[in-house]
């Protein structure tokens, strides 16, 4: 069977999978994700080991820090795998539920009910903790998936594929309910986006260039996001020390995530005050700085980190220890600035001016936008998800980290006594 015949093959049992996951009680979607809870806690060395091959093989191949990071599967990333699974299988079963039951004039009744989006197919890079994440949440929600992660990941991803598939079989649900394409070979991405028959939506998870190339050749609709470029406005209110605080974590914490923070945004009257102490605390983490000409000086004042920022690193996503400064005239012009070169991923304002946030909060057009928080914090496991399969900045269907609920969809039902049109 050739590959495209084989993707079609997968895409119709999804299909068919689907239709049974979503029939099925509650409680075995319920019982598949606590099995999986366990079995990826007895099974720790053996997906470890499969991970150690793939980071073995990549850093053979020099594959750069961040996307090393986020292959790695640490003890702390299968311990929110865990958790995670544990997390959603707790929440309340969304299949079915009846929601907004209002009577027409005529008597009839005329409510929505939550139904599955159907076949969910996601295409990542480097995370294989994505596998996990995402076939939770798709359990839950009554959706087949089928998971194709980047090649470096090859080993991580089938060792905790099997793993979902017992799960699985164990709570008496099909195994084709959440399925990994056997094969590395890139033309099995390109088969699957042709199939929008049997696949409803298609959720790419990575750089630029991938997520471009899957809405370039998808024939079935895409929630994505391109970039992460995250800002943070300092307002003249804020409180500074806690505004280091903020700063530090959001671009330190883990700098190659795409809610990692690109850029400060610092108010003019407060810039002299601020900036050192930024550039003290995060030059001394390796970060590097990319200033315009008001900044520049007081962040190479207390750091020797401090370059000219130029045009293009407005707006770009450094998935690194660089970070972007700006003096800025004060809200008007952030949000300008924000408009002009924000991606709708993430954006905070640091401020003690209750008038302020709530501008910020309106006008800031983006997935998340925060009041004195980090913007790593726009995470479906932070945000109260259990976990998420992406976040999107398309805001058609799902807009910002998808969790069960941005897997359904809804239909009409009605209940009627013998109405007719008349």
């Amino acid at each position: 069977m050739d590959i495209a015949a084989e993707m079609r093959a997968m895409a119709q049992a999804a299909r068919a999978a689907s239709r049974r996951l979503a029939a099925a009680e509650g409680s075995a979607r319920q019982q598949a994700l606590l099995n999986l809870a366990e079995l990826l806690t007895a099974r720790a060395v053996e997906i470890k080991a499969a991970n150690a091959r793939d980071i073995a093989a990549a850093e053979a191949r020099g594959l750069d820090k961040a996307r090393l990071d986020r292959l790695t599967i640490t003890d702390g990333v299968l311990e929110a795998m865990v958790r995670g699974c544990r997390e959603v299988a707790a929440m309340s079963d969304p299949v079915g539920e009846i929601e907004s039951m209002k009577k027409r004039p005529n008597g009839m009744l005329v409510g929505r009910m939550r139904v599955p989006l159907g076949v969910v197919a996601m295409i990542f890079e480097s995370r294989p903790n994505a596998v996990v994440d995402a076939g939770a949440l798709c359990i839950k929600s009554g959706n087949a998936a089928i998971l194709r992660g980047g090649n470096e990941a090859f080993h991580s991803i089938a060792a905790l594929a099997a793993t979902i598939h017992d799960a699985l079989e164990a709570a008496g649900l099909p195994r084709q309910c959440v399925q990994v394409p056997p094969t590395a070979d890139r033309s099995a991405v390109a088969a699957l986006l042709k199939l929008d028959e049997f696949i409803d939506v298609v959720i790419p998870r990575g750089g630029e260039s991938l997520i471009r190339a899957v809405v370039e050749q998808a024939t079935m609709p895409v929630l994505k996001h391109y970039k992460g470029v995250c800002h943070a406005f300092v307002d003249q209110s804020a409180d500074l020390e806690r505004a280091v605080e903020i700063i530090h974590n959001a671009k330190v914490q883990r700098p190659g995530t795409c809610n990692s923070l690109e850029c400060v945004l610092a108010h003019r009257e407060v810039a002299a005050r601020l900036l050192p102490k930024v550039a003290a605390k995060l030059g001394a983490a390796g970060v590097r700085f990319k200033c315009c000409p008001a900044s520049l000086p007081l962040v190479a004042a207390a750091c020797d980190s401090a370059e000219p920022a130029a045009q293009a690193d407005w707006g770009c996503e450094f998935l690194g220890l660089t970070l972007a400064v700006k003096v800025v005239d004060g809200l008007d012009e952030a949000l300008e600035h924000i408009a002009a070169h924000g991606s709708n991923h993430t954006e905070v304002i640091l401020t003690e001016s209750h008038p302020n946030a709530m501008r910020f909060l309106r006008e800031a057009d983006a997935s998340m936008v925060a009041v004195n928080a980090s913007t790593r914090l726009n995470d479906g496991g932070e945000l109260g998800l259990g976990a998420e399969i992406g976040i999107s900045t398309t805001k058609l269907h799902a807009y910002g980290p998808m969790g069960i609920m941005e897997l359904m969809s809804s239909k009409f039902v009605v209940l009627g006594q013998g109405q007719i049109r008349q």
